[in-house]
């Protein structure tokens, strides 16, 4: 085992303090965030071969009075600017509060590039970004990471991520941002390590969200990190609100949040302010891109929570239609597999469809699908010969769900609704259309369950489709980790992999993010950890990595 200690390593490239306010990077700890007019730093993402975002924010307290303001952008190709390439102006207000976001463009293929940005005689840090290769390339190499709750500790993994200079962009996999306020999920954590969420209550206005969005900007690794590297973001669910669907979701309350759809308008707002992405031309919830990557792979980042997601089943309300064996199997094979539950819907699933043909006729021998929520087929282990009534109870106060769920699990039913499984006739329309457009080589990237996965994708008929690799939280806690389930958590985790076949690996321990690296021939994923989220003080360690070849028409472990 590999290990680096937070402070003894050396940051390579442009591993920049956040804190740095000077022309280049910086080698010093970013324990301290930016201040002055940038005090949210800076960050690029979305490439493309000729172009990129970069952005900022201007603190309208240090701005120039009024309601707009004009902030200088300049270009180079190092972090000394004594070259500078482009530059240009951008102007910014209260209507977009105070962000700034400009597209670069007439850029050149696979070439780093250095930013900066200035206000009167304040100059931001310095940023790197990337834009994506064209022609011949080797290799591609991606951090992919999700789920960065501010109350349950540092972003450590962030900071390591930060400390790279062979990472080629981020994969952001969404739950940027959690919607809860201090009384809610990681509150007594944030209390305990002082990062309690602003605003204190739930977000649900644009003023609500755009805070928030704010206070994750200010944290000094996410800085770092944002400085360093272009990301390529998608959103899950609490950039809005737990479990959301096309039409609602389970942490939104009409009664007495309002509307849905002024709660969604409000968040993705302040998403699309905030965060280093272009803005769809359709409407804000058509979020889904792609990224070729010269004669590699192509990258595709879909959505699957606003655009068409059906309503989620919930175990509680199941529970008591599932009377005897013909209700059970009536809901597995009728009720769940319901052809009319949607998960991309049809205009996504056709720019897919196209998207992965264009990359089979380029030659590209990979398909890469950055992706939110846990595709492979898991079922639930039987829990009920291993929790006594107090352990339920126990579960029962900390999740509303948890009765139903252990009184569910004796059925074989899918572990996650919210997931891929909840929606199978969805899933395999998907996998249909992969293989109709010739897409072997699938490698699918996913987030949202705080927990490492290894997992075989097949379809309803056992084919072989493509593998998946989720990746745990930055800070969220793991419903696999060893103190779930009043100290049963590890066994649930063995009892989940012996009794799913396409389960090869699963681990609710150690938070981190997976290092991907995919050639032609072979793809690596390095599961890379932390060994605590709550000090800023920590070792990063690399737990275990997976080598994965294209064969038999489908990307696969070589061990398999």
């Amino acid at each position: 085992m590999t290990k680096i200690t937070r402070r003894n390593a050396l940051f390579s490239g442009l591993a920049v303090s956040a804190a740095s306010c000077s022309k280049g990077p910086s080698n010093e700890s970013p324990d301290e965030s930016a201040s002055g007019v940038f005090a949210h730093g800076v960050a690029s993402g979305d490439p493309g071969p000729n172009s990129a975002v970069i952005w900022t924010r201007i603190s309208a307290n240090e701005a120039a009075p009024g309601s707009s303001a004009t902030i200088i952008w300049e270009l180079a190709a190092n972090e000394t600017f004594n070259n500078i390439i482009a530059k240009g102006e951008t102007l910014t207000g209260a209507s977009r509060d105070w962000t700034v976001k400009t597209l670069l463009t007439d850029l050149e293929p696979g070439t780093v590039y250095y930013y900066r940005f200035r206000s009167g005689d304040q100059t931001s840090p310095v940023g790197r970004t990337r834009t994506l290769p064209a022609g011949a390339i080797d290799s591609a190499r991606f951090a992919v990471l999700s789920c960065t709750n501010f109350p349950f500790g540092y972003f450590n993994v962030y900071d390591q991520i930060a400390q790279r200079d062979d990472i080629d962009a981020v994969i952001h996999l969404g739950d940027y941002i959690y919607e809860y306020g201090r009384d809610g999920y990681g509150g007594a954590t944030g209390a305990a390590l002082g990062r309690e969420h602003e605003p204190a209550h739930e977000i649900i206005t644009l003023d609500d969200y755009r805070r928030r969005h704010a206070q994750y900007k200010a944290d000094p690794s996410s800085q770092a990190m944002h400085a360093a590297h272009a990301v390529i973001a998608i959103w899950d669910d609490h950039e809005v609100s737990n479990n959301s669907w096309k039409d609602g979701a389970e942490n939104h309350q009409p009664e007495t949040e309002g509307e849905w759809v002024t709660r969604r308008r409000a968040a993705l707002q302040a998403y699309y302010e905030w965060m280093p992405v272009r803005e769809p031309a359709a409407a804000p919830e058509a979020f889904f891109r792609s990224y070729s990557y010269g004669d590699l792979l192509t990258l595709c980042a879909i959505e699957t929570r606003l655009m068409a997601r059906a309503r989620q089943f919930e175990y509680s309300e199941i529970v008591r239609d599932l009377k005897t064996g013909a209700d059970v199997e009536h809901f597995k094979t009728e009720i769940l597999w319901d052809e009319s539950r949607e998960m991309l819907g049809s205009a996504q699933t056709d720019y897919l469809s196209r998207t992965i043909r264009q990359s089979v006729n380029d030659g590209q021998p990979w398909r890469l699908i950055a992706n939110q929520i846990i595709m492979a087929k898991v079922i639930t282990p039987d829990l009920n010969p291993h929790m006594s009534e107090e352990e339920i109870d126990a579960l029962q106060a900390t999740w509303d769900q948890g009765r139903a769920f252990v009184e569910v699990s004796k059925l074989g039913l899918p572990t996650n609704f919210d997931a891929w499984d909840g929606y199978p006739a969805a899933r395999e329309r998907f996998y249909e259309m992969v293989r109709d457009a010739g897409g072997d080589g699938m490698i699918v990237v996913t987030g949202d369950t705080h927990t490492w996965w290894a997992n075989d994708l097949t379809d309803r008929n056992g084919k072989r489709r493509g593998v998946e690799l989720g990746t745990h939280s930055v800070t969220s806690p793991s419903p696999y980790g060893n103190n779930f389930l009043d100290g049963k958590g590890g066994q649930y985790t063995a009892l989940t992999a012996h009794e799913n076949e396409d389960v090869r690996y699963i681990s609710g321990e150690d938070h981190g993010y997976i290092d991907l690296e995919i050639g032609h021939e072979t793809a690596t994923a390095r599961y890379m950890a932390v060994d605590t989220v709550e000090s800023r003080d920590y070792s990063a360690f690399e737990k275990v990595a997976f080598t994965i070849e294209r064969a038999d028409g489908a990307a696969k472990f070589t061990n398999s």
